[in-house]
């Protein structure tokens, strides 16, 4: 709680103080010059009234933690009806490089119906114990019973770390076991570093990606991060399975839920940007809409996709699903090739673990070209049709 403090003193003219605040938080009472209820915090008159006349305090009440208490790193593997997710894998990978630092063991949560014979795979990537909560209620992912135990688990286990996957389910569980548990969350990661003491550096693009702020969680345990899909390295899977699987119970009331699952409907299967090995970006530089064709042959004769930047997107020419970026999708492919694309930051945080960059545009300072494996200054309405004919030459197309 803050609080400002009018040493009276040090106040050679009251009106003068007065004056400085634009709100009328400062009035004389009683010859005191007081503050009101209209205060703003804003610290007008501690800057620019007589030094050392109004003092900002805040007082921080920490709680006490034991940290002793809290220990390893825990992975939510996020799955439906047991298909586990990859982003799963790529977190237990990251969980192992943070829990070798403080000597830890490496966790992961597994809630569902009929999961128990799914969960076998998640050995062969190194977690040292599986905690599976293998439950009717827990056929469907609902909010509540969802929460429930992963509270159950945390309460039991203690972990002082949880990564969660930036996924539909994920970025609905994540914040709500956050508020159960009275305890920080940090959305989207990109690079998460942990330090001896157990307390997790949790690094991701602000305002825009024009800053990366730098977050930590030192009062508070557990500290939950999220992070995308692609971000992270996953380990390669191992041969032999290792760890244990651990089957937990709970009470079954607290499962209960007040929305009841009628239906699920299948949806069409449709190839995600995310999986493509190939992608053919169009940027701002494509003046027609019926000139991403071009784009679009070029990727179909590479095996790829077309994807986009968000001013495409936002013009309507291409759907949000296809966009890279901070507000769209995180790509990694072994290809990209970015088509009159500038390279704002914004863009390059979702696209700059790809294997290889080629760059077009036109303007020899564009920031794309300082991420980019490969340059080439020009334009792409002269450049593609070439790189097509040559292709489809080298194919005998």
């Amino acid at each position: 709680m803050a609080r400002l403090i009018v040493h009276q003193e040090r106040i050679p003219d009251h009106q003068e103080l007065i004056n400085i605040c634009p709100f009328g938080a400062l009035e004389e009472q009683d010859g005191k010059v007081v503050v009101n209820a209209a205060c703003k915090m804003c610290r007008l008159c501690v800057k620019k009234g007589p030094e050392g006349a109004v003092e900002y305090v805040e007082d921080v009440k920490k709680p006490e933690i034991n940290k002793d208490e809290w220990k390893g790193v825990a992975v939510y593997a996020d799955h439906v009806d047991g298909t586990i997710h990859p982003v799963t894998f790529e977190l237990i990978g990251k969980a192992k490089e943070m829990a070798a630092v403080t000597g830890q063991e490496v966790y992961v949560l597994f809630m569902g119906n009929e999961i128990r014979d799914k969960s076998e795979e998640i050995l062969h990537y190194g977690a040292d114990k599986v905690f599976v909560y293998d439950k009717e209620e827990l056929a469907r992912f609902k909010i509540e019973p969802y929460t429930a135990v992963f509270e159950d688990f945390i309460k039991k286990v203690k972990p002082s770390s949880i990564l969660v996957g930036a996924t539909t389910v994920g970025r609905q569980l994540a914040p709500r076991v956050a508020a159960r548990m009275k305890t920080g969350l940090t959305a989207d990661c990109t690079i998460l570093e942990m330090n001896e003491n157990s307390d997790l550096s949790q690094i991701r693009p602000a305002f825009g990606g024009n800053i990366m702020a730098h977050i930590k969680t030192p009062n508070h345990r557990p500290q939950i991060a999220t992070v995308r899909y692609k971000i992270m390295n996953a380990p390669a899977r191992a041969e032999s399975k290792s760890g244990v699987i651990v089957d937990c119970d709970m009470d079954e009331e607290m499962l209960s839920s007040h929305v009841d699952v009628i239906d699920i409907l299948p949806k069409a299967k449709e190839t995600f940007i995310e999986n493509s090995d190939v992608l053919v970006v169009a940027g701002r530089g494509v003046k027609k809409e019926e000139d991403i064709n071009m784009l679009r042959e070029l990727a179909d004769l590479l095996g790829g996709q077309v994807a986009c930047t968000r001013p495409m997107a936002e013009s309507g020419w291409m759907d949000a699903k296809y966009q890279i970026g901070l507000s769209g999708r995180t790509v990694r492919p072994k290809l990209i090739i970015t088509c009159g694309v500038s390279g704002a930051i914004q863009f390059v945080a979702g696209m700059n673990h790809s294997d290889t960059i080629f760059a077009i545009n036109n303007d020899p300072k564009a920031p794309i070209f300082k991420s980019a494996h490969y340059c080439l200054v020009g334009d792409f309405y002269d450049i593609l049709p070439k790189l097509i004919t040559k292709i489809k030459e080298k194919e005998g197309v």
